[in-house]
Parts: structure tokens; C-alpha cells; sequence
């Protein structure tokens, strides 16, 4: 069967988090951009830190792209922490009503502007092009997934949390588009249960 396969189908989305009360749970934010994002650039918990070294990012992108080797240099870590934060600003402004800043938009488009990986046609005997993709072309990746998050079509699934204390920022990929928790898990269950103790 012959299969056409392009970067950005069927990547997997979120990741392990810790909570300040050294709680492990799964928060997936919906989109690989925002998975990106929250590597260190988002939240107020410094254990959500994971990118200390040009390696980090390199097992991180490998866990994520079959494409890449899982090496990356201490100028690819900078300027993955560059993209990072910009995402991250624009995504927080967006959830709480605001707008980007010029100079974010500038350094999404900057990156969204490089080449990613292409498309690949699977079934045939010769490989066309390089075999691997580099990092910036990985970063080029969720530049363009952030440029579409961002749009004006779809900037409203970008939401904050509900839970009062928590915050966390997520894309709202529900066809209902009525997704209120990071997780039903954590925030989602918390809020039943005190709405189950309010009723007592």
C-alpha cells in the first residue's frame, strides 16, 4: 500500500508533568507547538525545565520526529529557546484575550519561513533528498503548526484552564469546542469533586 505521509500528520501530542506536590500526570495541550512551548517557556514550575542542553532538545525532538537523529547544537538549543518563547507569549496572550507582539509574530514567521520537512511518498526504491531532517527544519514545523493555531480562524481554541489555580494553556482540538480543563485528570476531576462536596 502506498501511503503519503506529511510532517505534521499524526505527530503525538503532550507530555508528563509534575505538579508542585511532586504529582505525575499527563497534560496534553493539543497541539505540538504547544507541547514545544511548554518544554520550560510556559507555566511557573521550574521542573517543566527540560531543554538545560543542546542534548535535551535533541532526545526531545528525537521522541517526536522519526526524522531526526536526536543530535542538536548549542545554536540550534538557542535558537529552539528563541522560537520556544515566542510561541509561548503568543499563545498566553491569545488564551487571555490579548494580541502577539510584532516581535513574536516576526520570529514565528522567521522560522515558519525555513524549509521543513517535506512529504514523503512511501513504496519506492530510491530515498530523494537528505534521509535525515536537521533541527531547524523541525522548528520550522511548529513554526507552521503555530502559524495556523494562531490564525484568526482558529486563535478562539486557544484557552487557559478554567481551574481558577491552574492556568495552563491548551488548544482546544474537541469538535464540540468545549474543552475547559489541561486535564480531566487533575483540574477536571478536582472541580468534581468539589462540586460533589458543595452538594453534601
Amino acid at each position: 500500500m502506498v501511503t503519503v505521509r506529511h510532517p505534521t500528520d499524526a505527530r503525538p501530542t503532550g507530555q508528563w508533568f509534575i505538579s508542585s506536590d511532586d504529582h505525575r500526570w499527563w497534560f496534553d495541550s493539543g497541539a505540538l507547538a504547544l507541547d514545544f512551548a511548554y518544554t520550560g517557556g510556559m507555566g511557573d514550575n521550574p521542573a517543566w525545565e527540560t531543554l538545560h542542553a543542546a542534548s535535551d532538545l535533541g532526545a526531545w525532538l528525537d521522541e517526536r520526529f522519526d526524522e531526526v537523529d536526536g543530535t542538536a547544537s548549542d545554536g540550534e538549543l538557542t535558537d529552539a529557546l528563541a522560537l520556544r518563547g515566542a510561541i509561548a507569549r503568543t499563545a498566553t496572550a491569545f488564551s487571555r484575550g490579548g494580541d502577539a507582539t510584532a516581535d513574536d509574530v516576526d520570529v514565528i514567521n522567521l522560522f515558519a519561513a525555513t524549509p521543513d520537512i517535506p512529504p514523503a511518498l512511501s513504496g519506492g526504491r530510491r530515498q530523494a533528498g537528505r534521509s535525515r531532517a536537521r533541527v531547524g527544519q523541525t522548528l520550522s514545523v511548529m513554526a507552521r503548526e503555530a502559524v495556523e493555531l494562531f490564525s484568526s480562524e482558529e486563535r478562539e481554541r486557544i484557552r487557559e484552564c478554567a481551574a481558577s489555580d491552574c492556568g495552563l494553556v491548551f488548544y482546544d482540538e474537541s469538535r464540540s469546542n468545549n474543552r475547559r480543563w489541561c486535564s480531566m485528570q487533575r483540574c477536571g476531576n478536582r472541580a468534581k469533586v468539589r462540586k460533589h462536596r458543595n452538594k453534601d
